[in-house]
Formats: structure tokens, C-alpha cells, sequence
């Protein structure tokens, strides 16, 4: 017999005053970066405009109900591709797709900026990973190691086709992160450990092998490609100190501005170490400069908050595909916090992934955004699934 579930809201007004919550601190450290930092631009109005934008397109995403997200996830993701192809086969000298800082991986549009589709393309993967495992398991009501491995290889083509157009910008950062899109939606897919362990401690062996050599035996690694540069990130990474004139200089200046900052940091605006890109890739390291322990980990225990509220959320809804999509941001965002802040403090190396929601980036927060809106979109429409056939 149905029963009723608890009365739930069609708005999410915790995550809203998450966000907001989220949006001051971001305008707060911005301000005081770009004060020493080594543009001349007002990153935060700039920030507003994009918080702004992305609001709206939130708005407007949680207006779409399940079967309208399904149906539209594959145009997007041939939208994306299409995007990612034509900054592949476009020359790097021209001003709509000049490289920068290395990587041939932006849209310069006049009066917008620079766009990165492989920002959106994480959402659009998102969706059609999600669209796929829940059209697999029903077309596969019985499930075998065959049906699994079909799966397994249908999720794996989807996400190695982005990634490789952005590997060859080259963009690292942004390829590991639709790989933790990819390993976070595999665990929750059904698919058989029998699978997944022989698989998936076969890819950590050799990555594993790959770094023993690299630190080791590098020599090894240039006949696969490797360039020198690429080494010295790792030996930057490993010992910064020595290399802080530099390929380590800004892992070192991290390190010493966090470190700085102690307990309470130094306050707003008494900022005195140097720090390149210090409201973009580097946030959390002004921010633990100038408000210390106890400011990184209110920032912490926000983005800890988010992923509660998103995961409440996949919980609750009876939807398949709303849960993967759950999932997919879960992930992502995670990687996302776990990356930036650990190679700010020399956890990790350095892979130029922003801080989800608080460094400045306009492609970034509006993709996170209209994530976000997605997920709004479940509580919107979760009065269809307000009502349970077994309790």
C-alpha cells in the first residue's frame, strides 16, 4: 500500500544559502587577490556578472523534468564534441582559438570572453552516462557478466572521447576529472566487482609502476612520449625547494603563504607573500594566508555541506537517472576540492584545476551552476516520486 513521504519543499533553500554562502567568500578573497595580483581587471564584478549568469541558467535548467534532461543529453554531448573538434583542428594562432599558457583550450569571444567547452562537456557526460545506465538496466532486466562488461565498455567510450580531444590541448586537470566522473558513476552502476577489481587494480598497478618509473628511472618514459617539461613537474612536485626558481616556484610560494597564515591568518587584506594567479587556480592559498586553519576550514565544511545536501538528494528521489546524475556531480565536484586544495598544500601536483563555486572563472562557475541547476531540478520535480508502492 502507498504511503506518503515526507513533505518536501520543490525548492532546495539549503543549497541556495549554501551557494550564497559560497558566492560571498569567493568575492571576498577575489577582491583582496586582485588587489596584489598580476592583472589590472576587476575580477570580482566579473565574478558577480558570472554568478549572475549562472543563477539564470539554473533557473531556467530546473524547469526540465527527467524525460526532457534525457532526451536532450546526447545533442549536448554531439554539441560539446563539435566544440572540442573544432579548437583540435583550428590553428593556435588565431584570436578566437589562440593557445594559452600551453594549452590551445579556450574560445575567445569579443564582450564575452574566454569559454572552455570542456567545462560543459563534464555536465554533458554526466547526463548521458546516466542516460546510458539506466537504459541499460532496463533493456537488461537480468543481469550477467556479459550485460556488465557491455556496460562497462558503453560508459568507457563515452568519456575516453573527450578526453581524448582534451589531452591534446593539453589539458591533464580537466581530462582526470571526467575520469573521476567515469570511476565515481561505474561504482554506483551495478556493475560486478568480479569486473570491477581485476580492472580497476590492473589500471592502478601500472599507474602506479608509471610513476615509480617516472621518479626513478625517467629515462624510461621519453620513449612513450614524455617530454622533458612533464618530468620536471613531477620533480617540482617532489621536492619544491629545489626547483623554486621554477617549475616548483608556485607550489613553494603556496606553501609558505598557507603556512603563514597559521591558525587565524593574518586578516582580510595582509596578504605578503606573492602569489601568481592567486584568485583563480591558488585561491585556497590566499584564503588560508589571510584567515588561516580556521578559514580553509569553513570553505572545507561548506563544500562537505554541498555534497551532503546533493547526495540527500539522489537519495531521496526515486528516479534512476536522477540518482546518476547525482552521482556524476558528486564526483566531480570532489575531485575538484580534493585536487586544488591538495596541490596547494603539496598533497598533489599541480594541474591548474580551479576551486569549484570560489575561484574565479567564468566557464567553470556557469557549468558548476547549471550542474547545480540539474540538481534543483530533481527536488522541483519530486513530486512525482513523493509517493512509494512499499515502504
Amino acid at each position: 500500500m502507498a504511503s506518503p513521504r515526507r513533505n518536501i519543499p520543490k525548492i532546495d533553500y539549503g543549497i541556495i544559502l549554501t551557494l550564497m554562502l559560497m558566492m560571498i567568500i569567493s568575492l571576498i578573497v577575489i577582491y583582496s587577490a586582485q588587489t596584489t595580483g598580476q592583472y589590472g581587471t576587476n575580477f570580482v564584478l566579473q565574478q558577480v556578472v558570472w554568478y549572475t549568469l549562472g543563477g539564470i541558467a539554473a533557473w531556467v535548467i530546473m524547469q526540465f523534468d527527467s524525460d526532457q534532461l534525457r532526451k536532450m543529453s546526447w545533442y549536448l554531448y554531439g554539441i560539446g564534441l563539435l566544440l572540442l573538434c573544432i579548437l583540435f583542428l583550428s590553428p593556435d594562432d588565431l584570436p578566437l582559438t589562440k593557445r594559452t599558457n600551453g594549452a590551445q583550450s579556450w574560445f575567445f569571444i569579443p564582450g564575452a570572453g574566454a569559454v572552455q567547452p570542456s567545462e560543459f562537456m563534464k555536465l554533458f557526460t554526466i547526463l548521458v552516462l546516466a542516460r546510458l545506465t539506466t537504459d541499460h538496466h532496463v533493456k537488461f532486466t537480468h543481469k550477467t557478466l556479459q550485460t556488465d562488461f557491455w556496460l562497462l565498455i558503453k560508459l568507457g567510450l563515452v568519456t575516453a572521447v573527450p578526453i581524448a580531444f582534451i589531452m591534446m590541448q593539453p589539458d591533464l586537470g580537466t581530462s582526470l576529472v571526467f575520469l573521476a566522473i567515469f570511476l565515481g558513476m561505474v561504482l554506483v552502476s551495478g556493475i560486478t566487482w568480479k569486473l570491477l577489481v581485476p580492472i580497476f587494480g590492473g589500471i592502478s598497478f601500472i599507474a602506479a609502476a608509471v610513476l615509480l618509473i617516472a621518479i626513478k628511472m625517467p629515462e624510461y618514459l621519453k620513449f612513450l612520449g614524455v617530454k622533458q617539461y612533464q618530468f620536471k613537474r613531477i620533480y617540482s612536485w617532489l621536492d619544491p625547494f629545489t626547483y623554486q626558481s621554477n617549475e616548483g616556484f608556485q607550489l613553494v610560494k603556496s606553501l609558505l603563504a598557507i603556512g603563514s597564515g597559521m591558525t587565524g591568518g593574518k586578516g582580510f587584506g595582509n596578504r605578503e607573500v606573492y602569489m601568481p594567479e592567486s584568485h583563480s587556480d591558488f585561491i585556497f592559498s590566499t584564503l588560508g594566508e589571510e584567515f588561516g586553519f580556521i578559514g580553509g576550514s569553513i570553505v572545507i565544511s561548506l563544500f562537505f555541506l554541498l555534497i551532503y545536501q546533493i547526495t540527500r538528494v539522489g537519495l531521496d528521489t526515486k528516479n534512476p537517472f536522477y540518482s546518476y546524475i547525482c552521482t556524476g556531480v558528486i564526483s566531480m565536484i570532489a575531485f575538484h576540492v580534493f585536487q586544488n586544495i591538495g596541490m596547494t598544500i603539496g598533497l598533489l601536483p599541480i594541474t591548474g584545476i580551479p576551486l569549484p563555486f570560489i575561484s574565479y572563472g567564468g566557464s567553470s562557475l556557469l557549468s558548476n551552476m547549471m550542474a547545480i541547476g540539474v540538481i534543483m531540478s530533481i527536488r522541483y520535480h519530486y513530486k512525482k516520486y513523493m509517493f512509494s508502492s512499499s515502504e
